[in-house]
This record gives C-alpha cells, sequence and structure tokens, in this order.
C-alpha cells in the first residue's frame, strides 16, 4: 500500500470516530459539569425519531437538537433525570426510549417470539401424529394378491 493511500485511510478512520462528538454543539454545553454529564447520559438513552437507530446524544438531525436543548432546559430547571425521562416520554410515546421500560406492552413484545416458536412445535407435533395411521395395515390376501397379479399382467388391449 502506498504511503499516501496509508495516510488518507488514516485520515478517513480518525474522522470517522470523532463523527458522534460533533453531534452535541458548544452552545447546548451546560456550564455545570455535573448537569452536563447528567444531560449527556439521559441523551444516550433517548432515541432520535428522524435517524430512530441512534441516541439523541449521536444524531445531527434537528429534533434530536430540540430534544437535547429540552433536557438540558428540565435538568437546569430542577428536574430529576425519571423526570425529565417521563417528560420527553409523555410528549414522544415509549418509542423515544432506546431501552423501553419493563411493561404488559414490551412483556408481550419480548414473549411473542417464544410463544409463537411452543405454538408451532405443538403445531408440529399435531401434525406428524396425525399423519401416522392410527389402523393396522390393511394388507391382501393371498388370493386377492394372486387375482391383482393376473390383471397386471394380462395383455389385453
Amino acid at each position: 500500500m502506498s504511503r499516501s493511500l496509508a495516510r488518507t485511510l488514516l485520515v478517513l478512520m480518525l474522522a470517522l470516530v470523532t463523527w458522534p462528538a460533533l453531534a452535541v454543539n458548544p452552545d447546548e454545553v451546560l456550564r455545570d459539569p455535573a448537569l452536563e454529564q447528567r444531560a449527556r447520559h439521559l441523551s444516550g438513552q433517548l432515541r432520535c425519531m428522524v435517524c430512530q437507530n441512534q441516541s439523541i446524544d449521536d444524531s445531527n438531525a434537528e429534533l434530536a437538537r430540540d430534544l437535547r436543548v429540552l433536557v438540558r432546559e428540565r435538568i437546569a430547571g430542577g428536574d430529576s433525570d425519571s423526570q425529565v425521562i417521563d417528560y420527553i416520554v409523555s410528549r414522544y410515546g415509549e418509542f423515544v426510549l432506546l431501552n423501553p421500560r419493563v411493561s404488559s406492552k414490551t412483556m408481550a413484545l419480548w414473549a411473542a417470539p417464544g410463544l409463537l416458536l411452543v405454538i408451532g412445535g405443538i403445531a408440529v407435533v399435531v401434525f406428524l401424529r396425525r399423519r401416522r395411521p392410527d389402523q393396522p395395515e390393511l394388507r391382501l390376501t393371498a388370493e386377492e394378491q394372486a387375482r391383482l397379479d393376473a390383471l397386471l399382467t394380462d395383455d389385453r388391449p
């Protein structure tokens, strides 16, 4: 590999490594480091509604920026972490949480694959049992077999 290609790849990798760090703008950062750390922790738990597989802390979308600002305003206003999360969830729904809370809805979601697997297994067992004949196999008598052989070997048109 040429030296210039190696340098180009190194610069590209370093640029991509710092990509998530560019999401939080300097004007959003709280002056108190403890509050800022709480805000970063909370914004790492909230899903960007535009990107959907990124936290608002990692996203550059405008909605993510608005949510980061909202989280910081609530923290600066004296809300606890759970109050901030509850407020965001009340406005955007449970989908905004990257790690959903345990509830009857999420339990049903997590249990559904296992339940479907068990139902499928039962269906396979029932299907295979119905395929087996319940009655003993019927065999031809010697006389019936001889008659069948005669019919099969008959060369009539």
